[in-house]
């Protein structure tokens, strides 16, 4: 009896990965009852439909740190989203882990961010009555909103990794867990360069332990933490030395203070706290002007929770359109 290129894919899985890995046939499953492909993994086909969703396409226009900036080459949630997929898959092939898997949770991590990052992310907190995290956002994204309200029915290992992405437990793969530590190593690598180009930051600002141990001058090196982790993951544990550990949390500590809360990218924030907010109450009075898919979710679910999900979908651009739409007056003319 012939084998299925997917059986073939799962059948090298077993032979090459780590007994630690999460293997595709050996998966949890998903949500409802889905038409089996013969030719790609469940987890292929997780990261399919990911890549394929509007969601997906709307992060190229959300802000990551840098709000507006002028310049073509500043971050935007997409391209962190591809960062933390290209550390990640580099990071699972070196340690054997399933590289599908740990695509699939890095491309959807983000996925239900607010526009204008995480100051968006407070600021829809702050107004809403049902509250704001962005990682279980990302997991309504998945399950609720896309496809018009049916989801995309996603494997549990991806949901799990998506969910647990960066607060909470950890999550129930090594995978998963790989993809919170990648998440963490792409945006504080990534932000590093944009504040350089920014002249926020001066190579001299940095802690003498982390100029000591990365080469900052040639486009702040990684392989330290790469090289660390991998010599000290076993048996089932990803870590990295004492030593390197204490590199990164220093670095992420200076980056905290002087980066993301006491820099001058940070001085429109406020802006964005009253913004989000203005936006939020005048669209929970102007039921007309929902999407079809948002009156839905006020229906079965009431107007804050419709409302959330429509702001938190937003991109920036469509958000300060709709602003405008709201509150700016237009000139006319009588004809």
């Amino acid at each position: 009896m012939s084998t299925t290129v997917k059986e073939r894919t799962e059948n090298l899985e077993e032979t090459f990965l780590s007994p630690y890995a999460t293997f595709s046939k050996k998966s949890k499953g998903r949500k409802s009852k889905d038409e089996v492909c013969p030719f790609r993994t469940v987890y292929q086909v997780d990261r399919g439909r990911i890549v394929h969703s509007k969601s997906f396409r709307r992060l190229s226009h959300k802000t990551q740190v840098f709000i507006a900036p002028k310049g073509d080459h500043y971050r935007t949630r997409l391209t962190h989203s591809m960062e933390v997929t290209q550390i990640a898959k580099n990071l699972a092939r070196a340690l054997k882990l399933n590289e599908d898997l740990t695509e699939a949770i890095a491309l959807a991590h983000d996925l239900g961010h607010t526009p204008f990052g995480h100051i968006g992310e407070k600021a829809l907190n702050d107004v809403s009555e049902c509250g704001f995290k962005h990682y279980e956002q990302s997991l309504r994204v998945v399950d609720k909103l896309e496809k018009f309200s049916k989801g995309l029915n996603l494997t549990y290992e991806v949901r799990d990794g998506i969910l647990n992405h960066t607060r909470g437990q950890q999550p129930c793969t090594l995978e998963g867990q790989l993809v919170r530590i990648c998440d963490r190593l792409a945006y504080i690598n990534h932000d590093i360069d944009d504040a350089l180009r920014a002249n926020i930051l001066k190579f001299s600002d940095f802690p003498k332990s982390v100029l000591d141990n990365l080469n900052l001058e040639n486009g702040f090196k990684i392989d330290p933490f790469f090289e660390s982790l991998i010599k000290n993951s076993n048996n089932g544990t990803l870590r990295m030395s004492s030593e390197m550990d204490f590199v990164f949390k220093e670095l992420h500590s200076f980056m905290y203070e002087f980066v993301y809360t006491g820099s001058k990218a940070k001085y429109e924030d406020e802006k964005i706290l009253d913004f989000i907010r203005f936006l939020y109450e005048y669209l929970l009075k102007v039921e007309n002007k929902w999407p079809e898919d948002i009156k839905i979710i006020a229906a079965e679910e009431g107007a804050h929770r419709a409302v959330c999900d429509y702001v938190s979908g937003m991109t920036d651009r469509f958000a300060v359109n709709t602003f405008k739409d709201a509150f700016i007056p237009k000139a006319w003319s009588i004809a």
